[in-house]
Formats: structure tokens, sequence, C-alpha cells
């Protein structure tokens, strides 16, 4: 993932400033006339090398517990990449139900980073398998991230290394954590028996 973060970035880079942003950058008002694909897409681009970096070094902390639990074969990757993309999607989704009609621009793999998260934290609560919903872990570390994203909602971006000074969608990373914690259980069921 974090390969796929930074790389995808230094790809960016090569075109047009802002030319794949706006092109496939996910807005709520996007859901409208039926412009879907931004769900995912949305996951792929980021806003400055900064914003790159953080989100690959996230996706690196919280990556390895997925990992080992649908294993080191070609269905295991599968697995791992369909939970990172349906998470960042329904992320976005949700974000897009809560600002309904809104006309920013979202990018940025932050939102399927934080399903990582949570599902990382449900594994924490069952050691290495889904634990229940509200374990200690997962009401420790999505109280944790809860707050910093209200003091994001409150400061503002302005603050944040890889903000660079713009709007952070501090309810997409809420809604994607919460989505990381639900998603884990029937996606552990799919992963390969050893």
């Amino acid at each position: 993932m974090v390969v796929l973060i930074v790389g995808g970035y230094a790809v960016q880079t090569l075109f047009p400033p802002d030319a794949l942003v706006e092109a496939y950058a996910f807005s709520p008002v996007n859901l409208a006339p039926g412009r879907w694909p931004t769900l995912i897409t949305a996951n792929f681009l980021h806003g400055n090398w900064a914003h790159a970096l953080m989100n690959g070094a996230f996706a690196l902390a919280f990556s390895t517990p997925l990992a080992r639990l649908f294993g080191p074969k070609l269905m295991g990757g599968l697995l791992f990449f369909s939970f990172y993309v349906l998470a960042g999607a329904l992320g976005y989704l949700l974000y897009g139900l809560i600002h309904w009609g809104g006309h920013g621009l979202v990018v940025g793999a932050s939102v399927a980073v934080s399903g990582l998260m949570g599902a990382t934290a449900r594994l924490m609560g069952g050691g290495g398998r889904p634990g229940p919903v509200f374990s200690k872990p997962v009401l420790s570390l999505g109280g944790g991230w809860l707050a910093i994203n209200l003091i994001i909602a409150v400061v503002g971006g302005q603050f944040l290394p890889g903000a660079g000074g713009a709007g952070v969608a501090w309810e997409a990373h809420l809604t994607g954590f919460a989505i990381g914690v639900l998603l884990i259980g029937p996606f552990a069921r799919l992963a390969p028996k050893e």
C-alpha cells in the first residue's frame, strides 16, 4: 500500500497540476449525477508529498495485522486490496451523504487507511482474529481517533503535516474507522484457512 500511495502520487505529479484531482477527486455532488467511480479514485490521489507520505506511514503501521490475517498468497492479497478499496469507497460515500450536494473536492488514502486502523483495533481485541466490536482496543483507538479528528474539526487543517492549509475531511476519517471495525468481520470469514 505504501508503494501504491507514494508511487501513485509520484505519477500524479507528472500530470498538469490539479488535472487528475479535478477529474478523479470525490465531491458529494458527484453522487447525484452518478460519478460513482470517484468514490474509489479519490483514495489514490493526494494533495502534496507530505499528504502522500503521511498516509503511506499510517498505511504501513496498520496494514500488517490485516496482511497476517489474510495471508501471503494471491487470495490474501486480493482480500486485503478489496478491503482497502471498499473501506475507502464506503467512507467517502458516508461523507458524501453527510455533506449531500457539497461541491468541495476530497482526495487521499486517509479514509481507507482509517478503515485499516479500525480493522486493526478489532484484530487487537481478538488476538489476531476479529474481537468484539466494543473491545478495549477498538474503544481506546477509536476514542483517540475521535479526539484527534474533533480537534481537526475545530482548528482546521492548517497545523497538520500534509494538509497544506487545505480543509480536512475529518468526518470521512471517522466513517472510515467505523467501516473498518464492521467490515473486518465478514472479510475475516473469507480469509484462507491454514
